[in-house]
């Protein structure tokens, strides 16, 4: 039986969890991590009841909530999901679960490191289900500090400078949309109170129907401001350098929800925030972002290619494959493309977790990621091989395994709508498959590196984290419905709200 409030219990469970670990005493470490795993497993259960129950034919919101906040500025705590939501919200909680168990050898600073986590965790689960403008901003940014610190106190050996950078790019981005939050606070007036507004449901009404923002010049401004602000947070190329350096540094859990969770929070924005409330400046700016996306997926690849460090490949080769989803969600002339966008962001969320994961593993026993440090390892490791092979191949779209049919999706929708930019794009999937490939015969294959000929198998702690991941990327790979299913009625109401 789901609780009353659903939405809210999952969001601000895991804070419960970070004050109780606030009240442990430092000598037990262990008790703070049972908590913090006993706090991420009820939102995860909730999340999967939630997947099964959710009314897929209805385009509205489900699961509602909103009672007033801030009375004198006409502020709601509102909640609520659609089919956009739902699949980054199962995310949210699985990698959560997951990265707990990943931080279990955090040993300095136990206390804060699980606290600020699953702060974090309300946060990023609060971005996702928020209704409201301001209180999706407030969320928005209650990310921020605990990933600052995050990186900052646990990370690499220049961790200072890549929590700064993270924290100054990601603050750029969330002053533009500070700024844009209320220009359309100001520019709408609910009819029945006669009030400005943060509601989005509100203010897309009024979108739909004209009466939001009037002036050309404004709405286009407001649009390039969102658009900015959501970029940096994908990251689109240029906005991008601030994450390799986050991901170098990052603890491995902080770098799979960065990966995972964290870069979907910039195109979930669009699809949440810039597409209902303004939809003709959508339509107007499609083929710049779809120019932006394969800039992103030439660029990220060919970075990954250079890559020496694994950490980094991974970092770049994210940022190709986010220009997959940000080149599906500029078509609009079908929902293929942006169905395979959608579903490209959940399947990302797993892959990628899966790479990060499988970094921490190898880095955690020799504590190099040198690519040519290595070689024969598969001779040493097998299970670790197979695994990593599982996600290289899923990683450079292998068939039959899930981002073969999100990234196929968004080529054949693109195609009807970009040609050029289309057969342009493909050359990303020739240079991931590239880099991972040879990135793969450097590390597991030849000769035997004597050097590690003695390094341990996967632990059971570490197998439990990779084996969900693997099942789901198989499994999606063969009948990615459970996916496709749930967010078609969502975004083809999407398509047809930005085409009119």
């Amino acid at each position: 039986m789901l609780p009353e409030h659903l939405l809210s219990w999952m969001i601000f469970f895991p804070l419960i969890g970070a004050g109780l670990i606030l009240f442990v005493p430092k000598r037990y470490p262990a008790v703070m991590k049972g908590i913090a795993v006993a706090t991420t497993i009820p939102p995860l259960w909730w999340a999967a009841n939630l997947y099964v129950q959710f009314d897929r034919w209805d385009k509205g919101f489900q699961y509602m909530e909103k009672i007033p906040w801030i009375k004198a500025f006409n502020i709601h705590y509102s909640l609520g999901i659609d089919g956009i939501s739902v699949p980054m919200v199962l995310l949210t909680a699985l990698l959560a679960f997951l990265c707990v168990i990943a931080s279990w050898n955090i040993n300095e600073h136990v206390r804060g490191y699980f606290a600020l986590f699953l702060l974090l965790d309300t946060s990023m689960m609060g971005v996702f289900c928020a209704l409201d403008f301001f209180l999706f901003y407030v969320f928005w940014e209650l990310m921020l500090l605990p990933m600052y610190f995050l990186i900052g106190v646990w990370g690499g050996p220049n961790k200072e400078y890549a929590a700064i950078k993270f924290f100054l790019f990601t603050l750029v981005g969330s002053v533009l949309m500070l700024i844009v939050m209320l220009v359309f606070y100001f520019g709408s007036v609910e009819p029945a109170t006669g009030l400005h507004s943060f509601d989005l449901i509100i203010l897309a009404d009024q979108a739909v129907h004209q009466t939001l923002l009037k002036n050309h010049t404004i709405r286009w401004l407001c649009y390039l401001g969102l658009f900015i602000g959501f970029a940096i947070k994908i990251p689109l190329v240029p906005f991008h350098t601030w994450l390799p350096d986050a991901h170098v540094e990052a603890p491995t859990a902080i770098s799979v929800i960065l990966a995972g969770v964290l870069l979907k929070m910039g195109t979930y924005g669009i699809l949440r925030i810039s597409y209902p409330l303004l939809p003709d400046m959508a339509l107007a700016f499609a083929l710049y972002a779809a120019i932006f996306g394969l800039v992103s997926i030439v660029y990220g690849a060919l970075c990954a290619m250079a890559q020496t460090d694994l950490k980094k490949l991974i970092a770049y080769s994210s940022i190709s494959h986010m220009g997959f989803v940000m080149l599906g969600m500029s078509v609009f002339s079908n929902t293929t493309a942006i169905n395979g966008a959608e579903l490209q962001m959940f399947n990302h969320g797993t892959v990628t977790a899966m790479l990060f994961l499988l970094v921490g593993v190898i880095y955690d026993r020799a504590h190099i990621r040198d690519i040519d440090g290595f070689g024969g390892l598969a001779k040493t490791m097998p299970i670790y091989a197979g695994y990593t092979g599982l996600a290289f191949f899923a990683g450079l779209g292998l068939p039959g395994l899930s981002s073969f049919i999100s990234e196929a999706l968004v080529l054949v929708g693109s195609f009807q709508q970009y040609k050029i930019i289309t057969i342009t794009a493909t050359t990303g999937i020739i240079l991931t498959a590239a880099y991972f490939l040879w990135t793969m015969q450097r590390v597991f294959l030849g000769p035997q590196n004597k050097k590690w000929a003695e390094l341990p198998e996967i632990s059971l702690r570490e197998a439990f984290t990779l084996t969900p991941l693997a099942l789901i990327v198989i499994l999606l790979g063969f009948y990615p419905m459970p996916v496709l299913d749930l967010i078609g009625t969502t975004l083809k109401h999407t398509v047809a709200m930005v085409v009119g």
